[in-house]
């Protein structure tokens, strides 16, 4: 385990770099105030990366980052009722400080979808970026790194991955959303019925909740395909 004093880069701060990112957003990009030196420190010391990397940079100095006015959240070291990446992934990816499914939740979207970074439970390449994709259910690989993710949030074309999760009214809707909240769709947007998401429900639900709803949705349906293989 590298020391804060190892893992701290004085000389080349990697939360230069995503500022100079930032100046050439084609998107509404904010970075969150952090609210405790400390929790962002034990989020560093958790990911044992150094702040000259994007990934040490956003958890050692920011709140965390949203994107299109929220519609990406990016965990960083945390703010008021914004988690920290280290708290968002406690009871997820880890417990007693232990990786039990072989990812790294870096980031999530309104609607349920998070971003990971493969520890070696998704497959072989391990460092790449996965998607859980709420329409789904299923963990798809991205092909980049995480600096080309956080790049792609900023000036990437993110209204083409997200065409069909778009609704007309969808700026409005999520305008307001309070950090610690997020979109729960009905019907689903796994089902046949949820496809057409401009004729689904939206109801705003603890973001936390819209993860577990579509954990419990995965393993259930895994659960019954096992059941008939």
């Amino acid at each position: 385990m590298r020391t804060l004093t190892e893992l701290i880069n004085t000389e080349e701060p990697g939360i230069e770099l995503i500022h100079e990112w930032i100046a050439d957003a084609v998107r509404p990009v904010e970075i969150l105030p952090l609210l405790s030196k400390e929790i962002a420190e034990e989020a560093l010391l958790e990911l044992q990366v150094t702040t000259r990397s994007p990934l040490g940079a956003i958890a050692y100095d920011t709140g965390g980052i949203l994107i299109d006015n929220g519609w990406v959240r990016v965990l960083g070291g945390g703010m008021d009722i914004f988690p920290s990446i280290c708290q968002w992934n406690k009871g997820k990816t880890m417990e007693a400080g232990v990786n039990t499914v072989g990812y790294y939740i870096v980031a999530y979207d309104l609607l349920g979808g998070y971003f990971c970074i493969n520890g070696g439970g998704l497959g072989q390449d391990a460092g790449s970026i996965y998607y859980f994709a709420p329409d789904t259910l299923n963990f798809e690989a991205l092909d980049i790194n995480y600096t080309d993710l956080i790049i792609f949030f900023i000036t990437g074309n993110l209204e083409q991955f997200y065409q069909d999760f778009r609704w007309n009214t969808w700026k409005e809707d999520t305008a307001e959303l309070a950090l610690d909240k997020a979109l729960h769709i009905y019907p689903p947007l796994w089902t046949k019925e949820g496809k057409n998401i401009d004729s689904t429900s939206l109801a705003i639900v603890p973001a936390e909740d819209i993860y577990h709803i579509n954990k419990d949705f995965r393993n259930g349906l895994n659960d019954i395909e096992n059941k008939y293989k």
